[in-house]
C-alpha cells in the first residue's frame, strides 16, 4: 500500500502548524487596556485567527488572546516548537491542558504544539506530526501497512464507546426500549421510517472506520453467507442521507438550533462517540439528543499515544506524564475499555476493505438492467460456504432478495431473464418493467416487485443461453435512456456460454456487432459477473472491455452473493 493511497484531494499536501502560544504579560493599567482593545480591534478586521485542522478544513478553535509587546521593547518571535503533537480533535483540548504545565517559569512561548486533526487526515499529512494520538489503534495498524512505524507509550490514554445517537423526539425508532443496534439501524433505514441517517467517512474519522467495520460485523453474525452478509451491511450505505458527516460540525449546530422540529429532520440518526454526545447532554438545549452503544457489536474508540522516531524523547514522556486521569475522565473518557467490545482486527485489510467500498460508493442518479441467465445450467447443485447443498438457482433468490434491497431511492432499474427452449421463444423476456425503484405498478413498489420476482426465480432445465443476443439487446435498450449526470449501465450475471439456441454467433461477430453501435455520448458499461467455473470468462472480459464496463469472476458458485455485491458496487462507481 502506498504512502498517498488515502491523500485526500480536498487536504493541503502540507500540515500547517500554527504558531505556539504565547502567555500574556501583566497588565499594566489603563493604558495598557486601550491598547489592548485597539489591537483586538485591528486583529479582527484583518481576520486573524489561531485556527485547527479539522477533517474538512475548517476553523474548530478560537484564538486566545495575542501577547501585547512591552511599550520599552518588542519581544523576539517565538522559536519553533520542540514537539508537534496531531491528536483526534475530541481528546486534544485535554493534550492542549498537559501541554500547558510544561512551559518553564518565565517561558514566553511554549515547547508543545497541538493541532487537533482527525486521524485519517494525519496519514496523508506532511511533515507528520512528532507524537499522535488518533481516536483508534487501528490508525496505528494502517499507518504501519503504509509503511510508518508508530511506537505506543503504555497503555490508551482514554477510551470512549461508540454508540448510535439522534435527537430524542424520534428515539423510539431508533432506539426501541432505549437499544440500539447496527441491524435494527439498517432494517428502520431500508423501510424509511427515520427522516434521515448521516454517517461519517471511514477512510477520515474513526466513528466511520470503526462503523462500518462493526455494521459488517452484526450482518456476519446473523448470516451465514459472507457474500450475503456483505450486501446487507452495504444497504445502509446505499440509503444514507449523508456519507462525510461531522459529527462536531452537527452538534454545534444542535446547540444553536432554535426548532426542534426541523432539527429532528435534519439531524436525523448517526454514529458518534458516547465522549462527543455526553459532552453536549452536560448543558441544555432545545434539541435533545440520546443514544446508546449497539446492542449486536460494540466498538470502542481508543486513544493511543505514540511518537515517531527521532522525535524528543524528553518533552515526548513529560507530556505524556502530564496527561492526568482526572483530566480524562473531566472530559467525558472512560479508563478503561468497555467490557465485550470488539477491538479492531489484526488483519488490517479487514478494516480497510469495507471502509474503501464504503467511501467508494457513488449515490448518484442510477439506470441499470439486469439481465439474468435462466438456463437450464443453473439447476446444478453446488455446496454453498456454510457446507450446504443447494442450487445455483436457490443461492442466486437468496443473493437476489437482499440485492433488491440496495438500489437507493435514486435508482431506475429493469430485470430480464435469458434463456430458451424452444426455437420460436425469443432470446430473453422482461420481468420486471424499467422504471424509478420506488414507483408503484398494480399496487406494489418496482422493488417489491424485483424482490418477488427474484424470489421465484425458475431456470428451465432444457434452456439454451442467448447470451450474445441478450447483452446486444439489453445495451440497444439502455443507450437510448441515457442522460446527462446519471450512470446508466447494464449487469449481465451468467454461469455458461452463448450457445444452444437460434440465436448463437461467434464471439467476433458480437464484439463487431457491440463495438460498431458503441457511442462515447451515450455510454452503457457492461459489467459481467462470471458465475461458477464454467462461465465464458473472455467473452464477459471482451464485451466488458468494450463497453468500458468491468468483469466479476464468481468461479466458487458459493460466491453469488460477493459476486453481486462487486457488480453493485462496480455500477455506483461509475459515472
Amino acid at each position: 500500500m502506498s504512502d498517498n493511497e488515502w491523500s485526500d484531494p480536498r487536504l493541503p499536501d502540507r500540515m500547517e502548524w500554527s504558531q505556539p502560544h504565547h502567555e500574556p504579560p501583566p497588565s499594566r493599567g489603563r493604558a495598557l487596556l486601550a491598547a489592548v482593545v485597539v489591537v483586538l480591534v485591528l486583529l479582527a478586521a484583518g481576520g486573524l485567527a489561531w485556527r485547527l485542522m479539522s477533517n474538512r478544513g475548517t476553523p474548530v478553535a478560537e484564538p486566545s488572546a495575542a501577547p501585547l509587546p512591552s511599550p520599552q521593547q518588542t519581544a523576539p518571535p517565538c522559536p519553533d516548537p520542540k514537539l508537534r503533537v496531531a491528536a483526534a480533535p475530541e481528546i486534544a483540548p485535554v493534550i492542549e491542558q498537559a501541554a500547558a504545565t510544561l512551559s518553564k517559569a518565565g517561558q514566553r512561548c511554549s515547547e508543545v504544539q497541538v493541532q487537533a486533526v482527525e486521524p485519517g487526515l494525519v496519514l496523508a499529512a506532511k511533515p507528520q506530526p512528532d507524537v499522535w494520538v488518533p481516536s483508534s489503534s487501528g490508525w496505528l495498524a494502517i499507518a504501519k501497512a503504509q509503511g510508518r512505524t508508530w511506537a505506543t507509550s503504555g497503555t490508551p490514554l482514554a477510551w470512549s464507546p461508540v454508540v448510535i445517537a439522534g435527537p430524542e423526539a424520534i428515539s423510539t425508532l431508533f432506539a426501541p426500549e432505549g437499544k440500539t443496534s447496527w441491524s435494527g439501524l439498517m432494517q428502520a433505514a431500508v423501510q424509511e421510517r427515520l427522516p434521515a441517517v448521516r454517517m461519517s467517512d471511514p477512510t477520515v474519522t474513526t466513528t466511520g472506520l470503526l462503523g462500518v467495520y462493526a455494521l459488517n460485523q452484526a450482518t456476519a453474525k446473523v448470516t451465514p453467507d459472507a457474500g450475503i452478509a456483505k450486501l446487507q451491511a452495504l444497504t445502509l450505505r446505499s440509503r444514507l442521507e449523508n456519507a462525510a458527516v461531522n459529527q462536531a460540525e452537527i452538534f454545534r449546530q444542535m446547540a444553536a438550533e432554535s426548532d426542534s422540529n426541523t432539527a429532528t429532520y435534519d439531524v436525523g440518526v448517526f454514529p458518534t462517540t458516547e465522549q462527543q454526545l455526553t459532552t453536549y447532554q452536560k448543558t441544555e438545549h432545545r434539541v435533545r439528543m440520546s443514544g446508546s452503544a449497539p446492542a449486536d457489536v460494540q466498538v470502542d474508540a481508543d486513544y493511543p499515544y505514540a511518537s515517531r522516531k527521532g522525535a524528543p524523547a524528553d518533552l515526548v514522556k513529560r507530556l505524556r506524564a502530564a496527561i492526568t486521569t482526572e483530566s480524562v475522565t473531566g472530559a467525558g473518557f472512560r479508563v478503561a475499555a468497555t467490557k465485550g467490545a470488539l477491538r479492531p482486527p489484526a488483519d488490517v485489510r479487514l478494516l480497510l476493505g469495507p471502509a474503501k467500498q464504503w467511501s467508494d460508493y457513488k449515490a448518484v442518479a442510477f439506470q441499470v438492467l439486469l439481465l439474468i441467465d435462466a438456463s437450464g445450467s443453473m439447476n446444478e447443485k453446488i455446496t454453498d460456504r456454510a457446507g450446504r447443498t443447494a442450487t445455483k438457482a436457490s443461492l442466486l433468490r437468496e443473493s437476489g432478495a437482499s440485492a433488491a434491497q440496495l438500489f437507493g431511492a435514486e435508482t431506475s432499474i429493469g430485470m430480464w431473464y435469458f434463456g430458451t427452449s424452444r426455437a420460436s421463444e425469443p432470446a430473453h423476456t422482461e420481468e420486471v418493467s424499467f422504471g424509478r425503484i420506488t414507483d408503484a405498478t398494480d399496487g406494489k413498489s418496482r422493488r417489491l416487485q424485483l424482490a418477488a420476482k427474484i424470489g421465484s426465480y425458475r431456470p428451465v432445465a432444457t434452456s439454451g443461453t442467448p447470451l450474445y443476443q441478450t447483452v446486444l439487446d439489453g445495451v440497444d435498450e439502455m443507450r437510448g435512456r441515457v442522460k446527462p449526470n446519471t450512470a446508466t449501465v447494464v449487469v449481465v450475471l451468467t454461469d455458461g456460454a452463448d450457445g444452444g439456441t437460434r440465436f448463437a454467433m461467434t464471439n467476433a461477430d458480437f464484439l463487431k456487432k457491440l463495438t460498431a453501435g458503441v457511442d462515447p455520448a451515450r455510454p452503457v458499461p457492461v459489467i459481467a459477473v462470471g458465475y461458477g467455473p464454467d462461465a465464458n470468462m473472455p467473452a464477459l472480459q471482451g464485451m466488458a472491455k468494450a463497453t468500458g464496463g468491468r468483469t466479476i469472476a464468481a468461479t466458487n458458485p458459493a460466491d453469488l452473493a460477493s459476486g453481486i455485491a462487486q457488480a453493485f458496487l462496480a455500477a455506483h462507481a461509475t459515472s
